[in-house]
This record gives structure tokens, C-alpha cells and sequence, in this order.
């Protein structure tokens, strides 16, 4: 998991970029660049150990271009807002990719459940059988 100090240092590496957006906005669309892209770059990040860049990149792998993420906001009016939202979708992405994977304990069916099992491929089988034509 991420630290305090890490996501305000994540914050500072990034690379910010604004342009218009369309949608909601009514005259602003056309003069204010209100859409904020993202661009965190894993590989050469200071603020996130080599363990924490291995786990990220390997998760991650189909999405990081050229070792880095790049989220997009334009769902709101405002640049701030859109900064905000994707500030809060990398650590919201960074938490979920470094959250350990928990392992799967083998454990064997029930008595119980065997048994049900066996009820109903019992009555299947009767249902079928009285489907048969008699001679």
C-alpha cells in the first residue's frame, strides 16, 4: 500500500496535460481547456520502491505504454475538478494493482453437498426415465 508522503511525491512526478472537451459546458466548451490527462511514468519514479514498480508493471502490463499510466478526466466543468478526479483514479488504480493477491485455500466438498449432488442427479434421472416410452 501506498503512504501519505508517496501519493504527494506520486503527485509531483506526474505530468499534467489540459485540452478542450466536449460535452456539458454550454459556452466555455469552446474557449476553456478543461480536460486533464495524466501521465505517471513507473520506470523512472522516485517515490515508489523497485518491489512497487516490479508488482505495477507486471499487473499492469497490457496498459503501461513505454513504462508509464495515463489516465484522461473530462467528466466535469472545471480543470480543477478533472485534476482532482484523476489524481484520485491513479491512486485509486495504484492502491488496487499494489493490494496483495490473497491465495486460495483448497478445501473439499461437504458431506452435505455431496449428497445433494447425488439427490438431484437421482431425480434426473427419474424424470428422464419416465419420459421413455414403455412397450
Amino acid at each position: 500500500m501506498l503512504t501519505d508522503e508517496q501519493i504527494k511525491n506520486i503527485f509531483r512526478e506526474c505530468e499534467y496535460k489540459t485540452s478542450r472537451s466536449g460535452g456539458k459546458g454550454g459556452q466555455n466548451v469552446n474557449k476553456l481547456e478543461t480536460k486533464v490527462e495524466i501521465q505517471f511514468n513507473v520506470a523512472v519514479s522516485e517515490s515508489i520502491t523497485p518491489s512497487q514498480k516490479e508488482i505495477i508493471l507486471a499487473k499492469y502490463s497490457s496498459f503501461v505504454d513505454e513504462n508509464s499510466i495515463k489516465l484522461v478526466s473530462s467528466t466535469h466543468r472545471t480543470q480543477l475538478e478533472n485534476k482532482q478526479e484523476v489524481q484520485k483514479k491513479l491512486i485509486q488504480l495504484l492502491q488496487k494493482l499494489l493490494k496483495p493477491v490473497k491465495k486460495r485455500l483448497a478445501t473439499k466438498p461437504s458431506k452435505a453437498s455431496k449428497q445433494r449432488k447425488l439427490d438431484s442427479k437421482k431425480k434426473r434421472s427419474e424424470t428422464k426415465n419416465f419420459r421413455k416410452k414403455i412397450m
